[in-house]
């Protein structure tokens, strides 16, 4: 059976000055392994190094996914 890439949210605030925090957790499919991370968004834009290429651990299409996911779910208003 084929795997995939997921992530779920677990839960999210706003502060006083409109940054959104995210803490979610998920699985990269490439490397078989479950991980538990932390975004925030400023401007519309995720910020974390669970996304960021040079200090994840995570395989590129991982971190690919999950900045898919989450922008997604931020511009439908889900969080």
């Amino acid at each position: 059976m084929e795997k995939h890439h997921h992530i779920s949210i677990i839960d999210f605030k706003t502060t006083e000055h409109q940054t959104k925090f995210v803490q979610f957790t998920g699985y990269d499919a490439n490397q078989e392994k479950k991980f538990t991370a932390e975004v925030k968004f400023v401007g519309g834009v995720p910020y974390g190094d669970i996304i960021h290429p040079d200090r994840s651990t995570l395989s590129s299409e991982c971190r690919d996914f999950i900045r898919e996911q989450l922008l997604h779910k931020y511009n439908t208003g889900q969080f």
